[in-house]
């Protein structure tokens, strides 16, 4: 475990409620999932472009082009590492190579354990969105994600899962794992997105 390295208020790039932390912290609901690369593949369905499912295997997936970015991460438990380095497939590249179709306006990321996070198209593709196989050089541990994990540097960590295994484009919104048990739809850090009841109206999926 790290250990939090000063208060908020010395650190003003931190979002409100956030301190600086020392080290990663392991943090994850459930087993840490056995990896087995001949089974492993990546998929994209859903409401793609040419109504297809396109999968990877783990081998494929490692082929595609490799990018690092330097990002933060903001956990929704009050901790915040600053300028990490990501490295792993761009989600730009995965929305290139099975492109969704024009009127999809959410991506519901799918991992082990059928855990799920649903985002925003645009939150998607932001620039230094990430499916991150590595940090800081190295492979990520397992308890850390391995084989991938999502990066959403701009939301709270809980919208950028572990043990990744695909996407599903929607032509609606509609809440994952943790939005559906208290948490909100958004969770924007800067505005201090943390919980459901703090939703406004057109923050969630319609009733």
């Amino acid at each position: 475990m790290g250990q939090p390295e000063s208060r908020e208020e010395e650190h003003p790039q931190l979002p409100p409620g956030q301190r600086l932390q020392r080290g990663w912290p392991v943090t994850h609901y459930g087993p840490v999932p056995k990896f087995r690369a001949e089974r492993w593949e990546f998929r994209a369905f859903g409401a793609t472009a040419d109504g297809e499912k396109h999968c990877w295997s783990h081998e494929e997936f490692t082929a595609l082009p490799y990018t690092t970015v330097v990002a933060d991460m903001h956990c929704v438990t009050k901790f915040s590492m600053l300028g990490a380095e990501w490295g792993g497939v761009r989600t730009r590249t995965i929305l290139e190579l099975a492109p969704p179709a024009p009127d999809v306006t959410h991506v519901m990321v799918w991992a082990e354990y059928g855990f799920s996070s649903n985002v925003r198209i645009e939150d998607f593709a932001a620039e230094k969105c990430l499916f991150a196989t590595h940090r800081s050089g190295e492979l990520l541990t397992a308890e850390h994600g391995f084989p991938v994990r999502l990066i959403v540097p701009h939301l709270y960590a809980w919208k950028g899962p572990k043990w990744v295994r695909g996407i599903e484009y929607m032509r609606a919104d509609r809440r994952g794992f943790w939005e559906e048990r208290g948490y909100h739809n958004l969770g924007d850090p800067w505005q201090e997105q943390r919980y459901s009841y703090q939703e406004e109206p057109g923050d969630g999926p319609e009733l």
